[in-house]
């Protein structure tokens, strides 16, 4: 029997006679996995009917501090289930892949079928071969509820993935309560209209849109994610991507901009923050409550695509650059981190930030999500930083799937599973002992064009089963991976996942009254280039 799991595990010899499961198989769960036995029960007795009553002789759960932190072994014979985690994460890892095992009907929330649930033969090994496997949600262009962003966890942990990078700020939305600062979710979380299709097209859709999210919903979150071994990273972008927060405090801004209100297009806001000691104040009350809710080790705190056209324009910007004797703008944004990044050290907490940080000089200890292309994962690996490989071109997957005139507003370059599953988190050309600066790989997920968790599912799955198993590490073989593809197509029905079909989409996920900006992969390189000519890591 071929095992069809997805991420496909390091090593898997299958064969021999299995085992069943059964109303009654017992569940014997050594010190330290009590919380994922508890897991197994309430996740897969629903569907099966099994209510796995404390016993030997079915399965066991324990724990093998040889193996790696996330490894497992997992071995199916006649005698039962046998799964040793080098941790609770590890045994978590273990069961997910002992969960694809089971036939799809056993992944539903309710009984559909009688069972018995027939488990095949196998004996696994396995490990990831990166420490971070993360997906970038954007909440912040698109407000998700905190259910859906529940469900979109128990999807990223099914596929073995460990970070969910939380993108809770932006332009056009503002999604955290701070304390003090109440305006930024009465008036910044509220937009008038958004973009319809590209916002160069000009097409508006005159309905309002938002939503925040309150203290309790974020505990919620980052508890419901844990008991499932992911991470939750949060970013508040600055200095730029802030016109929701000027709209609401604009004192916060440079007293230049000609619409104050939350931004309703899409596209890069030239209103940023100002630089002044108010502003520096209200980011480290932003980053308090960060640190108050999120108790994981990173902050997101952006950095990326801030115009300086303001700085340039504003007399009090240019009065502080020439006091610290700073010899341009991008020195000034430098000089800004470098203070939010001192005071997220003094809370313990690490910069994670896009690869824009690195103009000027990244803050000391940053992690670099690189997204420009390879060359800027190469400098700040160079420069002493850990990477996240991100690149637009291989894992963003709001870019098209086809040239397929039927996809919803499609934008970027055009981006299939195939593409995806060829990525290469180490970029070439990093030294063969700079390659544990790439820490791990992480695909991004921006609803500026999806709407609600259904178009999320149609832009982000299959394509992030296909990104799952290159940051597990077992990619290579795209042939193996579509073969095993269908098998798994079920299992996301079985979940209620309404992913791109295989051969196209159908008439209902078109939008056409919302038109993209298709580009060539060629012009998209070329774009990037140009943006990191002048990048040197320094």
């Amino acid at each position: 029997m071929t095992i069809s799991t997805v991420p496909a595990p390091v090593s898997a010899v299958s064969g021999g006679p299995g085992f069943v499961l059964r109303p009654d198989t017992p569940l014997s769960a050594a010190p330290g996995c009590e919380r994922e036995a508890a897991w197994w029960r309430r996740t897969v007795g629903p569907a099966t009917g099994c209510a796995f009553p404390p016993g030997a002789g079915g399965v066991t759960l324990r724990l093998d501090p040889g193996r790696p932190h996330e490894g497992y072994a997992l071995r199916v014979g006649p005698s039962g289930v046998d799964l040793a985690g080098g941790s609770p994460a590890g045994v978590f890892r273990g069961l997910q892949t002992l969960r694809q095992l089971l036939p799809p009907a056993a992944l539903r929330r309710a009984a559909v079928a009688a069972g018995p649930w027939p488990l095949p033969g196998v004996r696994i090994a396995d490990a990831p071969r990166f420490a971070w496997r993360g997906v970038l949600l954007d909440v912040a262009r698109h407000f998700l509820p905190p259910a859906d962003v529940l469900r979109f966890v128990d999807l990223a942990a099914f596929h073995q993935l460990n970070v969910l990078h939380l993108h809770l700020t932006d332009d056009q939305g503002w999604r955290l309560p701070v304390p003090g600062w109440p305006r930024l979710t009465t008036v910044g979380a509220w937009r008038a209209s958004s973009s319809l299709g590209d916002w160069r097209h000009g097409r508006d859709d005159g309905r309002p849109h938002g939503g925040a999210y309150s203290e309790d919903d974020l505990r919620e979150i980052v508890a419901y994610a844990a008991e499932r071994h992911i991470t939750v990273v949060p970013e508040v972008d600055l200095p730029g991507h802030m016109q929701a927060a000027i709209a609401a405090y604009p004192e916060l801004g440079n007293g230049l901009a000609a619409d104050p209100r939350v931004r309703t297009a899409w596209g890069i806001a030239t209103q940023v923050l100002n630089v002044s000691d108010t502003a520096l104040g209200f980011c480290r009350d932003v980053l308090d409550q960060v640190c108050a809710l999120f108790p994981g080790d990173y902050v997101g705190i952006g950095g990326d695509e801030c115009p300086k056209d303001e700085w340039r324009a504003s007399p009090a910007a240019q009065e502080r650059m020439r006091a610290l004797g700073l010899p341009d703008e991008d020195a000034l944004q430098s000089w800004f981190l470098g203070r939010v990044a001192e005071h997220l050290a003094s809370r313990g907490r690490r910069v994670y930030g896009w690869d824009e940080i690195l103009e000027g000089g990244a803050p000391p200890g940053a992690t670099v999500a690189a997204w420009r292309g390879p060359g800027p994962a190469v400098l700040a690996a160079r420069a002493g930083h850990d990477v996240v490989a991100c690149p637009d071109t291989a894992v963003y997957l709001d870019y098209r799937q086809s040239a397929d005139p039927g996809e919803p507003t499609p934008v970027g370059t055009e981006l299939t599973l195939a593409d995806v599953y060829a990525f290469d988190p180490v970029p070439p050309g990093l030294p063969p002992e700079l390659t544990p600066r790439v820490i791990g790989a992480q695909a991004n997920v921006w609803t500026e064009h999806m709407e609600s968790a259904r178009r999320i599912d149609y832009m982000a799955f299959p394509r992030l089963c296909a990104f799952a198993e290159v940051a597990w590490g077992t990619g290579g073989d795209y042939a193996g991976f579509a073969a095993r593809l269908g098998a798994h197509l079920a299992r996301l029905d079985a979940l209620g996942v309404e992913y791109r079909p295989l051969d196209g989409p159908r008439p209902w996920h078109a939008r056409p009254d919302a038109p993209g900006r298709p580009r060539s992969r060629a012009e998209r390189l070329a774009e990037v280039a140009e943006m990191t000519a002048n990048l040197d890591g320094a």
